[in-house]
């Protein structure tokens, strides 16, 4: 599924705040298609500044980053809109329209496809209707397609962002701490979804997480953020634990 010409790369990116704040320095590495990355480091290390930074969402500061082959810092307008089309972005509070159902939640993640007024009023494609209910059986909730969304547990809600996303055909899913807020089993049950996403589908996948156990369980390659560098990168099958515990413990013995 690899391919020799890499899906994301980071060229000597920088990132630094208005108030000085350092949020990335010197970052380059490359990122394979298809492949499922675990980038781990504590709170503050970066994690979530990299991750927006391939859908723009955060502005670089200097270097550079391609999405397959083309560098992205001057997307504007519609290049910028069909960047974050196939780029799908999954977050720790789930973002989800409570009082709306499963099934208008999910669609929301088609309405890059439409005009403006057609989303207001609701007015999707049967296509797109039946592309929802296939999206939620991919992820094991087809049964909740007209249940409200606040009336869902925390992991059937992140499974449901998972399927919103998925409307978007995305190559490129970013996970921000995306089991954070949620209990040991439903955890599982959505690092199992975007895996099996992964790999039936060919998706890349970048994922931040605080675990240890859970990066080395899904991940084919682990990165290690520490105040904005990049101070760890191996394949999991060279990954030590001790390796994931020094990435912490310095952190901490700096703090």
């Amino acid at each position: 599924m690899e391919q020799a010409t890499p899906i994301i790369s980071f060229k000597g990116v920088n990132k630094v705040y208005n108030n000085g704040t350092v949020g990335l320095k010197d970052i380059s590495f490359d990122i394979p298609r298809g492949q499922f990355l675990v980038v781990v480091g504590l709170s503050g290390a970066g994690k979530s500044t990299l991750l927006r930074t391939i859908n723009r969402m955060h502005e670089i500061t200097s270097g550079e980053i391609t999405v397959e082959d083309e560098a992205i810092g001057d997307y504007k307008g519609k290049a910028l809109r069909l960047l974050r089309r196939k780029i799908g972005m999954i977050f720790q509070g789930f973002n989800l329209i409570n009082r709306s159902s499963v099934e208008k939640n999910v669609l929301s993640g088609r309405v890059s496809y439409y005009a403006t007024w057609k989303t207001i009023l609701g007015l999707f494609s049967k296509a797109d209707k039946e592309k929802a209910v296939h999206a939620l059986e991919r992820v094991n909730l087809v049964e909740k397609l007209y249940t409200r969304a606040d009336e869902l547990s925390g992991g059937q809600q992140q499974r449901v962002a998972i399927a919103r996303t998925l409307m978007q055909d995305p190559k490129i899913i970013l996970a921000d701490e995306p089991v954070a807020s949620l209990d040991p089993l439903t955890t599982k049950t959505v690092m199992d979804t975007l895996k099996r996403l992964n790999q039936e589908d060919g998706i890349t996948v970048i994922v931040n997480l605080h675990s240890v156990a859970l990066a080395r369980e899904y991940a084919d390659r682990i990165i290690g953020l520490r105040a904005g560098q990049l101070v760890y990168d191996q394949p999991i099958a060279k990954v030590t634990v001790d390796d994931l515990d020094q990435i912490y413990q310095a952190e901490g013995e700096k703090a």
